[in-house]
């Protein structure tokens, strides 16, 4: 159970209850979730198991593990350039996902002191234009979260991580039930299923159908290094398979109720479904401003938003830090530390991305811009192809038969999804992502 719940905690994130809301609102809302659905079982599933059973397999960070597990195949130690990847994809990701993470957090206090109350679109977006604007207010709560992730690594995987993710994880589902009540009494709960569950395959274009791939990818927090750094703390007597489905149920019964959530919301208000990255701070904070007991609501929406993104956060440094402890023999405290206030500095690369470097750009734009290209369309599509075709391909099948419970009929279905359905999803999403592949 606390494995289950680190790893839902580490693929809960922003990206449940942000992105997959607003993707779904852009594509046409009950398609859009069939497709997800099954991209989650046949790209995400097995990816997932894999990351798993090489971390368990090896029962090291995920750099001294591919080395371990290269040699152990007879092939080579050089595979662990691929934990190597997942590694430096976790450090540059969680450097620009913390200044988001304190987003939410500087929004808890905002919308406590009462700002966006009965607020017109104007003062709500005004009063992100200026917290955006201002570095020194979004590198102080960048700051704080920061701060809070090093805080929990530090205490140690029984003390820290899985403490944490048995609080944290818990109430993140309460907070989201005690919402979904919320939602429910708005009036335009049924708009919102509707909206949701209909599905319209009309708007079901190819660019819908590699959405839901990227997200059923993203959205489960593989290809760096995190499930593969909790996977060597997993039991051996654990169901890889089993566990990976509770994490792939959990992770997906959250995206789907945040839409349950935030789509009535928006249709009460008249606000625009699909209205993108904006829908966070701009308008949900609206909508809540206009509704009764939207104050505390909204504070309790954002403090949801704080717990998913600090639970993704401390799984993104754990897999950098257990490689420093093992490697170079430090302590817990002195290797979060450090790469926390490693991934602290590159940060504030975002930071001023958002004020006072706005201007500065250069290959894809921004500093931020640029950090969020890599990480996200080159280093955690590769991280997981390479994944997959490792654990399909390179490993023996005595060894994944080993690790997955025997040779039945689901080792054999992961077997042919992990060799064949999940690289062919993968390349799609990759060669999408820089351009390569183009969708009429």
């Amino acid at each position: 159970m606390a494995f289950v719940l680190a790893v839902t905690g580490s693929a809960v994130g922003l990206g449940n209850l942000w992105k997959f809301p607003y993707t779904t609102g852009q594509y046409g809302g009950g398609a859009f979730v069939l497709v997800y659905l099954g991209c989650v079982i046949l790209i995400g599933m097995p990816v997932m198991m894999s990351e798993i059973l090489i971390g368990r397999r090896g029962r090291r960070n995920p750099v001294a593990t591919m080395a371990l597990l290269g040699a152990e195949e007879g092939k080579s130690t050089n595979w662990s350039w691929l934990g190597a990847i997942g590694v430096i994809a976790g450090v540059l990701i969680l450097s620009y996902y913390s200044v988001y993470g304190g987003y939410t957090v500087a929004y808890i206090v905002k919308i406590l002191s009462g700002v966006f109350s009965n607020a017109k679109a104007t003062d709500v977006i005004a009063v992100r234009d200026a917290f955006e604007g201002s570095w020194v207010s979004v590198g102080l709560f960048h700051t704080i979260f920061m701060g809070l992730s090093i805080f929990v690594v530090a205490r140690g995987v029984e003390g820290g991580l899985e403490r944490a993710n048995k609080f944290m994880v818990p109430t993140l589902f309460l907070l989201l039930i005690i919402l979904l009540g919320y939602s429910m009494n708005t009036g335009h709960f049924a708009e919102g299923l509707a909206f949701m569950f209909t599905p319209d395959f009309s708007k079901l274009t190819w660019e819908a159908v590699l959405a839901a791939m990227g997200q059923a990818f993203f959205s489960l927090s593989i290809g760096m290094g995190a499930v593969m750094a909790y996977g060597a703390y997993l039991p051996e007597e654990t169901s890889i398979t089993t566990s990976a489905a509770a994490v792939a149920v959990a992770d997906t019964t959250i995206a789907i109720t945040a839409g349950m959530v935030i789509f009535p919301l928006v249709f009460a208000n008249g606000l625009d479904i699909g209205a993108g990255p904006s829908l966070l701070f701009i308008t949900l904070p609206l909508a809540f401003g206009q509704m009764t007991g939207g104050t505390i609501f909204g504070a309790l929406f954002f403090v949801l938003l704080s717990f998913a993104a600090w639970t993704s956060a401390i799984s993104l440094l754990e897999s950098a830090v257990a490689w420093v402890v093992e490697k170079y023999k430090r302590s817990r405290a002195e290797a979060a530390t450090l790469i926390g206030v490693t991934c602290w500095a590159i940060g504030l690369g975002t930071v001023l991305s958002f004020n006072v470097l706005k201007d500065f750009r250069f290959l894809r734009g921004t500093i931020y811009d640029n950090i969020d290209f890599l990480t996200i369309n080159v280093m955690l599509p590769l991280g997981g192809l390479f994944i997959a075709i490792f654990a399909g391909w390179v490993m023996s099948r005595n060894s994944t038969a080993e690790e997955l419970g025997g040779a039945g009929t689901s080792y054999r279905l992961w077997r042919l999804l992990v060799r064949f359905a999940a690289p062919t999803g993968i390349l799609f999403i990759f060669l999408k992502a820089i351009g390569l592949l183009k969708l009429s």
